[in-house]
């Protein structure tokens, strides 16, 4: 690659990429635990009230940082969906 310029750009891509990763694989951790407290307190794996918190507040964020508020709540309703599958699972002992 010649175009050095478009190099530079790659690799904060890649980097931003790789810190988008290891902060999702952060908040999984905690989500796990999460999961892990609601099975042994029995709570619901679901909390649709703090989902549309989340995503109101998120669509604010989205906004004040001009990005795409329909874009950012479907990437958080992919992430909350897998969340509440993990949820499920160790509530139902797997």
């Amino acid at each position: 690659m010649s175009d050095e310029t478009l190099k530079r750009y790659r690799e904060s891509i890649d980097n931003i990429d790789a810190a988008l990763i290891y902060m999702l694989a952060e908040r999984f951790k905690i989500t796990q635990q999460v999961g892990e407290h609601k099975a042994k307190t029995g709570l619901p794996a679901a909390d649709s009230g703090r989902e549309k918190r989340q995503i109101e507040r998120l669509r604010r964020l989205a906004t004040e940082a001009n990005l795409d508020p329909e874009f950012s709540e479907k990437f958080l309703r992919f992430i909350i969906d897998e969340v509440i599958r993990h949820h499920q699972k160790i509530k139902n002992g797997g």
